[in-house]
């Protein structure tokens, strides 16, 4: 009833673990059985490992949550050498969260997980471009395709790109990443926000802005998860502040094929196994055989 393909690819249920907020499935794995998720996409990775930022990495606010990791990850290599076999030992699917600073880095990093058996690399391109001075690889159309068009061409791996919502016109980059080969895209990443210290008089973050997640961002993040899923025929995964089941209904009544749960998990660890069965009785409760039913009604 809750099955779900995403790009050809079977999922029990729609329900992801987002990127950054579960890291490999071990903290977790002391609450629930991981075996219920649909998938798990893991911390994000760099071809080289990261220590990330100094300072403060995680900031509460109203409705949500501001952070600034800095990519902290041990590198795709670490990952595979000591993180992947761990995480074959659960049926969720493994979708692995690859970001980068340059172009050789992605395809550095895609390369190696090319001699592996996972399906999907989920291709983070709100990573700072240091050959564009710092801007996202996902702010501009012509980035955004040459960097999907790119890893296309060496990966033999689905590709579900995922983009940042501070893009000038997100649409057209989701179109360009269609254009240029993308099987799916994840939307949305965290919006670039301000918190200010008024005591010591400066930004709380040594980086200034930081990541803002959580409830707050959901009504904005629903709104262009339907303009994409309007304008795009690949599958679109949606998050950005669900904490419920009813959130992730929104989602996939909104177009989006699975959804991604993420700063919900820190809140109550729960949280997943809670929608996973939100979903499954409201589909009993209003006779809904296929979630194929209400995907994409608004």
């Amino acid at each position: 009833m809750l099955n779900t393909k995403l790009c050809g690819i079977e999922l029990k249920n729609p329900v992801i673990a987002a990127s950054g907020t579960f890291g490999f499935g071990r903290e977790y794995s002391n609450y629930f059985d991981l075996n219920i998720l649909g998938g798990i996409s893991t911390k994000g990775l760099t071809f080289h490992e990261k220590a990330g930022n100094n300072g403060m990495r995680v900031y509460e606010t109203p409705s949500g949550m501001m952070n600034s990791i800095g990519l902290q990850n041990p590198s795709v290599e670490g990952f595979i050498r000591d993180e992947l076999e761990y995480m074959k030992n659960f049926s969720a699917e493994i979708i692995v969260n690859l970001g980068g600073n340059n172009t050789e880095d992605y395809i550095e990093g895609a390369k190696l997980l090319e001699q592996t058996d996972i399906n999907i690399i989920e291709l983070n391109i709100s990573c700072p471009n240091l050959k564009e001075g710092g801007m996202a690889f996902g702010m501009e159309c012509k980035t955004a395709y040459e960097i999907v068009k790119t890893i296309k061409e060496i990966s033999n791996k689905k590709i579900m790109v995922k983009l940042s919502p501070n893009a000038h016109n997100l649409v057209e980059v989701a179109l360009e990443c269609e254009r240029a080969g993308a099987d799916a895209l994840s939307l949305v990443n965290t919006f670039n926000a301000l918190a200010i210290d008024i005591y010591n008089k400066k930004a709380v973050f040594e980086n200034i802005t930081a990541g803002l997640s959580g409830p707050a961002i959901k009504p904005i993040a629903l709104r262009m998860v339907r303009d994409v899923s309007k304008a795009v025929k690949i599958p679109v995964v949606g998050l950005g502040g669900i904490s419920n089941y009813e959130d992730a209904i929104e989602f996939i009544m909104a177009g989006a094929t699975a959804i991604q749960v993420g700063t919900a998990n820190f809140i109550d660890p729960l949280t997943m196994p809670k929608i996973i069965d939100g979903i499954g009785e409201y589909m009993k409760k209003f006779g809904i055989k296929d979630l194929e039913e209400i995907r994409g009604i608004i």
